[in-house]
C-alpha cells in the first residue's frame, strides 16, 4: 500500500490549506483512515480520523476548523484546514490501518507564519 501526500506549504494565519492523500488501494477497503501531525520537538498526534462506514473524528485543538473526508472514486482522503494557527506548524501525514498494519505516507510540511 503507498500513500502519498500533498498541499503542504507556507500559509498565514487565519489561512486554510486542503491535504491531499492519494492512496493505491480503495480507501474504504480499510478499517480506519487518519491524519497525524508532528511539530518540532513533539511526539507524533493524531488529528483525525475517518472509519470505513463514514464516521469522522478529530482533537480538541482542531475541533470546528479541520475536516476529514474521502473520496472513494479517486482513493484520496483529504484534510481541509481552515482558521490556521501558528501551532498548527508540523508535518503532516495520512495514514490507513487495515488488519493489524498500519500504511504510512511520507509527510507533508505545513507552516503557519505571517
Amino acid at each position: 500500500v503507498q500513500l502519498v501526500e500533498s498541499g503542504g506549504g507556507l500559509v498565514q494565519p487565519g489561512g486554510s490549506l486542503r491535504l491531499s492523500c492519494v492512496v493505491s488501494e480503495n480507501i474504504f477497503s480499510f478499517n480506519v483512515m487518519g491524519w497525524y501531525r508532528r511539530a518540532p520537538g513533539n511526539l507524533r498526534e493524531l488529528v483525525a480520523t475517518m472509519t470505513n462506514n463514514g464516521y469522522t473524528n478529530v482533537i480538541d485543538a482542531v475541533k470546528g476548523r479541520f475536516t476529514i473526508s474521502g473520496d472513494n472514486g479517486k482513493n484520496t482522503m483529504y484534510l481541509q484546514m481552515n482558521s490556521l494557527k501558528p501551532e498548527d506548524t508540523a508535518v503532516y501525514y495520512c495514514s490507513v490501518y487495515s488488519s493489524g498494519t498500519y500504511y504510512w505516507g511520507q509527510g507533508t510540511q505545513v507552516t503557519v507564519s505571517s
